[in-house]
């Protein structure tokens, strides 16, 4: 524990150097660091756990295996596992649509509380089936944009995309939420 409170201030260039060199503190730091986004990013994205959990193993499998061939200077390790993350919930959800064609089961409120709450709840149930009902690659824009904070010119890195693209794919997918809530989201 000592060697990773000792590599928290190393930044994610320097931690690669040493994950290359298979130095595992250096690699429980940038899991420490980064390590949650893979996983919340494959949860909003498909919407179950265990399968969040295969994902985000997934990706920091490939940051240690790719560490050798990192790259200094780039958006660091937590764009690179948003990218990866997000890359591998596209693959999932297009081999999911062959597979299957069952719709996302919803989840019933089980615990009742005061009108304002149920209301939220509500809000907050039709939102994520909304966002579950975008095709794959605006739901990954609405994600990694409001429930990550990426910035649109680091979300549009994550999908691969040029700017305007992207911007134009958010537009269509807010316009498909507003539609979808029919003006609930304001």
């Amino acid at each position: 524990m000592v060697a990773t409170a000792a590599l928290i201030g190393e930044d994610d260039d320097a931690l690669m150097a040493r994950v290359a060199l298979r130095d595992g503190a250096a690699f429980r730091t940038l899991i420490d660091t980064h390590g949650a986004r893979p996983y919340r990013i494959a949860y909003r994205m498909l919407g179950d756990a265990t399968e969040a959990e295969d994902i985000a193993q997934e990706a920091l499998l490939r940051l240690w295996s790719q560490a050798p061939k990192w790259q200094a200077g780039g958006a660091g390790a937590a764009a690179w596992l948003a990218r990866v993350a997000t890359n591998l919930c596209l693959d999932r959800l297009r081999r999911r649509k062959f597979a299957s064609d069952e719709a996302v089961p919803e989840r019933a409120d089980d615990s009742p509380g005061a009108d304002e709450k149920v209301d939220e709840k509500r809000l907050r149930a039709r939102t994520v089936a909304a966002v579950q009902a975008l095709p794959d690659r605006q739901r990954a824009a609405i994600i990694l944009t409001y429930y990550e904070d990426y910035t649109n010119m680091a979300a549009a890195g994550a999908l691969d995309m040029n700017i305007k693209a992207f911007e134009s794919l958010l537009l269509r997918a807010r316009t498909a939420l507003r539609a979808a809530l029919g003006g609930d989201a304001t």
